[in-house]
């Protein structure tokens, strides 16, 4: 099963933290929070429920720039400090 790392942009206006996955905004990959850390877990919560569907429903995952979108068919554990 691959392992997709997608890159997230999270930026704050006055009233709250938007955050949202480039490659993945066509798809509905973007979302809100009052706190960063909110918007992030919110993101992360939205990321995998539109990769979920897309697999789910034959499609395949968006491939964008390197820097947007990594693939890896090997294990992978990522930690963010």
């Amino acid at each position: 099963m691959p392992t997709y790392v997608f890159k997230v942009v999270v930026e704050q206006d006055e009233d709250a933290w938007h955050a949202y996955c480039p490659a993945l905004l066509k798809q509905g990959g973007a979302t809100w929070g009052t706190t960063k850390e909110e918007a992030l877990q919110h993101i992360h919560e939205v990321v995998h429920m539109v990769v979920q569907s897309l697999i789910e429903h034959g499609e395949s995952v968006p491939d964008g720039p390197l820097e947007d979108v990594q693939v890896s068919h090997e294990s992978r554990v990522a930690v963010t400090v």
